[in-house]
């Protein structure tokens, strides 16, 4: 290993200053480093090194090293260690640091200071050779070792030999001691021993100052005899407390411990063996598999061994009652007869097609082949368009149990897989203890808000969903708590979420996702009257002959009070309106109960209130809800140059939205407002851009008539609702029609709304969410809609009824958009412009 020159450190070393404690040859020492020099080491060379020789570090001692980088370097300690660094861990807490596990090669002296910044670096002059330190004890001792440093060397090996006998040699420390003392020649002993006995850093420093073997020997041989010394004290010490301590132990030995513990085993016996038989009974009549049943036995049979007292006795009893009350093979016949399930549907539930038909496919295909897996549905759409209780609707029409788990704000995977059973507290998760709950094995589940999951320290509840919804997979679910599998393949799992936008790729492509929009104004009045307000009397005591609500106010509360895709507001409206009902009918009752008796006078108080049923029409329905919340602005807004309206897709449906625009004298900047995303920003850039390039096509002009549109010119371009965050490229089209208006002094069309994504060429490409858009400004009162060419096929989508009553555009350019945009069309030079060449060839 070593060459004939003997093994050499760098002549040149970073130096790591320290003076919590002094790394010797041979020993191993962690150090923590939070100054500025001792940092920039460690990243620039420690962390960026790519070689052995990067690893090797000089450990200069008793040095501090300043708490700035730009104070003076203090005067370095001369004979400092070589060390090579075997292990770096970073941390941030309570300050930056790096700690650092050194191993010490060998000395050397500090000869010449190189440079102080970043770190130091010095050249060094090497004191001790590292073959020592790779050789074996025959070898170590040197012809040239006789006379008085032979004697100091074996006095002090006779003196280690001594302190070992006196150790436990099953302690690791002291093993490793045991295999240096053989292993290590002599002459590195007084390092080795220095390091591991007990010593201050002020004598580890005095012998790494000694150069000379023989100080070496000199200087460590009293420490070592001190720590023999104190071991023998030590021992004298507990060799006078045993005694006393076999007195007491012989006594506790003697009759008190056993016979106790006896007695009360043979209490515990004769009360808990009934006990034992009957829950042996149970295990076998659970009908459990093979697997299970043998887990179960076993468990049982330590706990007939195992005393009450014992705190696992608990744990133990709680797993076997969990595994018997499983629903291993309990199941509850499907009602599979499709007449009565899409009647059963049909009344629960308006519209939602889609959702029944998979449900009455379901059923179909049961009746034709018995052993099928349970599907995984996934409903994802607006808040309150009925997700939720469709799920508890098909599972009163499968005839099956409903369990419904909410997981929104989950953040640890032991609530789906439960915690094993080695930890205090231990449970089962969501999904066996909803199976306990139910009592069967084929349950509806209900997941929901499965898009709201979070993620934590404890792991990630989505990743443990991974084997839950998958066919393939859960047939063989292991619960941690459980730790034996469980067939899950029956359970009709069905999963709620408002976007999948924010479900993990892995676990939504496991699911069969079917997309629940919201309702139309009329689906809204459909529901109102079936289902909303029959509900909203029966909540408050009221009846139809107290109460009834014509269609048109009905229709009044949608269009003018709510604005959403769901019908959770119109509840609470309708709601509103019979407490206020509630409260003239039970004026009118008071008055009787506290008049005296006699049945006239009563039946002339029973005239005083209105005449039932009371009716509401639209006078007293601004009394009740206050003046319109929404008004049909669009017509309104749109009187000036310069503003759009574009449609926008969000998680809670369909919005519209407003663009507006300004300009003004200035040095041609765009100014963007309106908490806009990054994509929505270049989509204005891109607009801007596009219509300066045609500027001359279509006549637009800056403030004084001149052919660039922003030369002298500001833009200010805003969208309202500016606390809510926007982003995405569907409002491209949008930005171009608001911004030509504003260039050429024209109105857009007041019951225009428009969603496109262009491009710098002027292409307009297709975007998503365009149900739910349309369903919007068909809320909105909007009569023609712009849409994408290549977003036709949505249309089919689309009720009929807004299908007719609406006026659809389909573009490929924005030359379409502008001519759609404005009455008689937009301004522009026929045939200056061929627009085949912008034809895209995806």
């Amino acid at each position: 290993m070593a060459s004939a020159g003997g093994i050499q450190i760098p002549s040149r070393l970073p130096l790591l200053l320290t003076h919590e404690g002094v790394l010797l040859p041979g020993s191993t020492v962690r150090f923590s480093v939070d100054s500025p020099r001792n940092m920039q080491l460690v990243s620039q060379r420690l962390l960026k090194g790519t070689s052995l020789k990067s690893t090797i570090i000089g450990v200069i001692p008793n040095t501090r090293d300043p708490e700035q980088d730009s104070d003076p370097l203090p005067p370095l300690h001369q004979i400092g260690t070589a060390g090579i660094a075997v292990q770096v861990v970073g941390s941030n807490w309570p300050k930056p640091h790096y700690t650092l596990l050194i191993t010490g090669l060998c000395r050397f002296r500090v000869s010449n200071l190189l440079k102080e910044r970043p770190f130091v670096l010095a050249e060094v002059l090497q004191l001790d050779k590292l073959e020592q330190y790779t050789t074996s004890a025959a070898e170590g001792v040197t012809d040239g070792e006789d006379g008085e440093l032979g004697e100091l060397s074996q006095k002090f090996y006779q003196a280690a030999v001594q302190l070992l006998g006196m150790l436990d040699t099953s302690v690791p420390v002291v093993a490793k001691f045991r295999r240096l003392l053989d292993s290590l020649p002599r002459e590195t002993l007084p390092d080795v021993v220095a390091s591991m006995i007990r010593t201050s850093n002020k004598e580890k420093l005095q012998v790494l100052d000694a150069v000379s073997l023989e100080e070496r020997f000199r200087k460590a041989l009293p420490m070592l005899t001190r720590q023999i010394e104190g071991l023998k004290l030590l021992q004298k010490t507990r060799k006078m407390s045993s005694d006393t301590e076999k007195r007491v132990l012989s006594v506790r030995k003697g009759g008190v411990f056993p016979g106790r513990q006896f007695n009360l085993d043979e209490e515990d016996e004769d009360g808990d063996g009934g006990d034992m038989a009957t829950l042996e009974r149970k295990i076998h009549g659970a009908s459990m598999p093979e697997a299970a049943l043998r887990v179960c036995l076993k468990e049982l049979k330590r706990l007939k061994k195992m005393p009450q007292s014992m705190p696992e006795y608990a744990l133990t009893r709680n797993y076997l009652d969990l595994m018997v009350e499983l629903p291993w093979s309990k199941t509850t016949k499907d009602c599979l007869d499709i007449r009565a399930a899409r009647t059963l549907l049909d009344n629960d539930h308006y519209a939602m097609d889609k959702l029944k038909r998979r449900v009455l496919e379901y059923l179909a295909v049961r009746q034709l082949k018995t052993s099928l897996k349970g599907p995984i549905l996934c409903f994802v759409g607006p808040p309150g368009v009925g997700k939720t209780s469709v799920g508890r609707s098909i599972a009163r029409t499968l005839g099956r149990e409903f369990y419904r788990i909410a997981l929104g704000g989950v953040c640890d995977q032991s609530d789906i897989r439960g915690h094993r059973r080695t930890y205090v507290g231990s449970m089962p998760g969501r999904i066996v203890n909803g199976l306990k709950t139910v009592g069967v094995n084929n349950p509806v589940f209900l997941l929901d808000e499965v898009d709201k999951l979070g993620k934590s320290l404890q792991g990630d509840p989505a990743a443990a969903l991974l084997e839950v919804l998958d066919p393939e997979q859960n047939h063989s679910f292991t619960d941690h708590y459980l730790n034996v599998a469980f067939d899950l393949s029956q359970v009709l799992f069905i999963a709620t979420a408002n976007t999948t936008a924010t479900i993990p790729p892995a676990l939504l492509d496991r699911m069969e996702v079917l997309q629940v929009p919201g309702y139309t104004q009329e689906e809204k009045l459909e529901i109102a009257h079936r289902h909303l307000i029959p509900n909203q009397l029966e909540q408050h005591g009221l009846t139809p002959q107290q109460l009834q609500i014509p269609q048109d106010t009905t229709q009044d509360v949608i269009s003018r009070y709510t604005r959403e895709a769901g019908v959770r507001s119109l509840e609470r409206k309708i709601g509103a309106i019979c407490r206020a009902v509630a409260v003239k009918v039970a004026e009118g009752n008071r008055v009787p109960e506290t008049s005296s008796s006699g049945q006239e006078p009563q039946q002339e108080d029973k005239a005083a209130p209105p005449e039932m049923p009371i009716v509401i029409d639209h006078v007293a329905l601004k009394d009740i809800l206050g003046p319109p919340l929404f008004d049909m602005e669009v017509s309104e807004r749109l009187t000036l140059p310069g503003v759009a309206l574009g449609l926008a897709w969000t998680p809670l449906g369909g919005e519209i939205m407003f663009v507006e625009a300004s300009r003004m004298e200035g040095e041609g900047q765009l100014t963007l407002t309106g908490q806009l995303g990054d994509v929505m920003k270049e989509s204005a850039h891109l607009a801007i851009s596009w219509l300066r390039a045609n500027a001359k096509t279509y006549q637009l002009t800056n403030l004084v008539g001149g052919p660039d549109p922003m030369e002298g010119t500001d833009i200010h371009l805003h969208f309202p609702a500016g606390a809510v965050t926007k982003d995405g490229p569907s409002a491209g089209v949008t930005i171009v029609t608001c911004l030509a208006s504003l260039f050429s002094g024209r109105l857009v069309r007041s019951d225009v709304a428009m969603t496109g994504e262009i491009t710098l060429r002027g292409l307009v490409l297709p975007v998503g969410g365009i149900k739910d858009k349309v369903l919007a400004a068909h809320r909105a009162g909007v009569k023609r809609v712009i849409l994408p060419k290549r977003n036709e096929k949505d249309l089919e989508e689309l009720p009929a009824n807004v299908r007719a009553d609406l006026d659809f555009v389909m573009t490929g350019n924005l030359d379409e958009v502008l001519n759609a945009s404005f009455d008689g069309g937009f301004p522009g030079k026929s045939g200056v412009r061929s627009h085949p060449q912008l034809s895209s060839k995806l």
